[in-house]
C-alpha cells in the first residue's frame, strides 16, 4: 500500500513499473529542471536591468533626456525594428550633439590659426602692436582670406618672379603680375621685404584689414603666403596700373586722361574713403591716400590700395587717434604732420591734394621744380586769391577741353579739403555727391557756382624736418604717454 500511495504521489502512470527509487528520481529531475528555468529567467531579468541603467547613463551623458520604459524587455526581432525606426526623445535629435562638437572645434582651429598668425607676424618687443592686430581681429569675427598660397604656387605663377612679371616697387616691396592655371585667374603678387620690420607690420595689418573690408573701390585681396619664411600678398590684377603711371608718368604714346576720366576717377577715390570713414564699424581711417595707391582697372575705376598704414578711428567720447606721423610728406594734413594727432579729416586734406593733382597734372612734391613750387599745395596757394587765374591751373595736357565752369567747381572742392583748420573741411560724402556730378559729361554746371576758397599754407617745414631728425621718436614717446593717460 504504501508503495503505490508513492506511485500516485508522483502521478507515474505505469503503477506496476514504478517502484519508490525511480519516483523519487523522476521528482528530483523535474524539480532540477524548474530550478534552472528559474535561475535562467532571473539571470535574463538582471541582464536587462543592467542594459537599462547602462542606456540611462549614456544617454544621461550625451545630455539627452532619458524615457523612462517600463514594459518587459520586448524580443530580438521587436529590437531590430526600433533601431530601424528609432523613436525620438524629447531634447535629443540625432546627430546634433556631433556636428556641434564639430563646429566648436572648427572655429577653434579657425582661431588658433589666427592666433599663430598674429603671433608670428606681430613684433616681439611691441606689444602695442599685438594688441592693435588683436582688436581688428576682434573686429573681424576670426574671418580671414580662405585661401593661403605655397611659395611654389606664387613662383611657378610669377614665372619664378622674373623681371618680364615685374609690376612695380613700393616702400615695402616689390610687385609682379601672376598667373594661376587652376582658376586662371590673373594675380598682383606682392613680395615684402622680410628684413624690414616696417613690412613685417603692414603685412599683418592689410590681411586684417582687408579681411574685415569689402567695397568695389577697395582692391581684392585674394589671399596671403607665409611660407618659407616670405610675406607675400596676393590681390586681383589691375590692367591700368596706378593713377601716377596715367597722370605723372606718361610716355610719348600714351593718351593723357580725358577731364571726364579724371573726375571718374576722384569720384571713385571718394566713394573708396567714403565707405571707410562713414560704413566701416568702427571707421578706418586711410593715411595713405596717394596717386600711386590708387589703382585703376580696365574702365578706370578707382580702387584703394596699400592698408598697411591704415588706422581704426577714434571710438567713444575720443575725438582723434594719436600716433607717430607716419605717410607721404606733401600729403599729410598740417595739423597730423605737428601733432601726431589722427582724424578723418585728415583724409580729406590727403584727398584734396589728389584732386588739385587731377586738376593741375602736376605732382604732390616735385624736386625738379623751382623751390617755391616744388610743393603742389604752396605753389596753388597764389591761384586760389585770384580768380582771373583759375584757368591757369588746369593741366596743359587737357588742351583746354574742359567745362570752365565744372574747373571752377572742382577747385572749389579741392579748396574746402585743403583747408588749414580741420572742422573746416567738408565730410566726404558730401564731396562725393559734388564729384558725381562732375563725372557726368552731360551735366551742365549752374552760373552760380562758389568760387573756390582761398587756403593758407602752414609753416611745418621746421616740424618735418624735426621728424626726419629724430622728432618720430618723440611722437611716439608721446602717444605711449598720452595711451597710458586713457587719451
Amino acid at each position: 500500500m504504501g508503495l503505490l500511495s508513492s506511485a500516485n504521489r508522483c502521478g507515474c502512470k505505469n503503477l506496476l513499473s514504478c517502484n519508490l527509487l525511480r519516483c523519487a528520481c523522476c521528482c528530483s529531475w523535474i524539480r532540477g529542471v524548474c530550478g534552472r528555468a528559474n535561475r535562467e529567467e532571473t539571470q535574463e531579468a538582471s541582464d536587462a536591468n543592467r542594459k537599462k541603467k547602462k542606456r540611462k547613463w549614456f544617454l544621461g551623458f550625451r545630455g539627452g533626456a532619458v524615457r523612462e520604459v517600463d514594459e518587459p524587455v520586448t524580443s530580438s526581432e521587436s529590437k531590430k525594428k526600433k533601431r530601424k525606426n528609432p523613436v525620438t526623445m524629447p531634447g535629443l535629435q540625432k546627430g546634433k550633439w556631433t556636428k556641434k562638437i564639430w563646429k566648436k572645434k572648427k572655429r577653434k582651429n579657425e582661431q588658433s590659426g589666427l592666433a599663430a598668425l598674429v603671433k608670428e607676424i606681430s613684433l616681439s618687443n611691441s606689444p602695442k602692436h599685438r594688441a592693435q592686430a588683436g582688436e581688428i581681429l576682434r573686429i573681424g569675427n576670426n574671418n580671414i582670406p580662405s585661401r593661403v598660397f605655397t611659395f611654389r604656387e606664387l613662383v611657378d605663377a610669377t614665372n619664378s618672379f622674373s623681371t618680364e612679371n615685374f609690376l612695380g616697387e613700393g616702400g615695402f616691396g616689390r610687385v609682379y603680375k601672376g598667373y594661376i592655371p587652376d582658376t586662371m585667374e590673373v594675380i598682383a603678387v606682392k613680395q615684402l621685404d622680410k628684413d624690414g620690420l616696417q613690412g613685417n607690420r603692414e603685412f599683418l595689418v592689410e590681411v586684417l584689414m582687408l579681411s574685415l573690408l569689402h567695397h568695389p573701390n577697395l582692391v581684392t585681396l585674394l589671399g596671403y603666403s607665409t611660407d618659407c619664411d616670405q610675406r607675400i600678398l596676393v590681390y586681383e590684377f589691375m590692367p591700368f596700373g596706378s593713377l601716377q603711371e596715367h597722370l605723372h608718368d606718361i610716355t610719348p604714346n600714351s593718351q593723357p586722361l580725358s577731364w571726364h576720366t579724371r573726375m571718374k576717377i576722384a569720384v571713385g577715390a571718394a566713394r573708396g574713403i567714403e565707405y571707410l570713414h562713414e560704413v566701416a564699424n568702427p571707421p578706418v581711417i586711410y593715411r595713405d591716400l596717394k596717386a600711386s595707391n590708387i589703382l585703376l582697372d580696365g574702365s578706370f575705376n578707382a580702387k584703394l590700395s596699400d592698408f598697411g598704414l591704415a588706422k581704426l578711428g577714434p571710438s567713444g567720447d575720443k575725438s582723434h587717434v594719436s600716433t607717430r606721423v607716419m605717410g607721404t610728406y606733401g600729403y599729410c594734413a598740417p595739423e597730423y604732420a605737428m601733432t601726431g594727432r589722427l582724424t578723418k579729416t585728415s583724409d580729406i586734406y590727403s584727398f584734396g591734394v589728389v584732386l588739385l593733382e587731377l586738376i593741375t597734372g602736376r605732382r604732390a612734391i616735385d624736386t625738379t621744380k623751382p623751390t617755391r613750387e616744388q610743393i603742389l599745395v604752396h605753389w596753388a596757394a597764389p591761384f586760389f586769391r585770384d580768380k582771373r587765374k583759375f584757368a591757369k591751373m588746369a593741366d596743359p595736357l587737357l588742351d583746354n577741353k574742359f567745362p570752365l565752369k565744372g574747373l571752377y567747381q572742382a577747385l572749389a572742392i579741392s579748396s574746402m579739403c585743403l583747408q588749414e583748420e580741420a572742422s573746416s573741411r567738408p565730410l566726404i560724402s558730401d564731396v562725393v555727391t559734388a564729384l558725381t556730378f562732375l563725372a557726368d559729361p552731360n551735366y551742365d554746371p549752374p552760373d552760380d557756382i562758389k568760387d573756390p576758397l582761398p587756403i593758407t599754407i602752414p609753416n611745418i617745414d621746421i616740424e618735418t624736418s624735426q621728424i626726419e631728425t629724430g622728432g618720430e621718436e618723440q611722437l611716439q614717446q608721446k602717444e605711449e604717454e598720452s595711451s597710458s593717460k586713457g587719451i
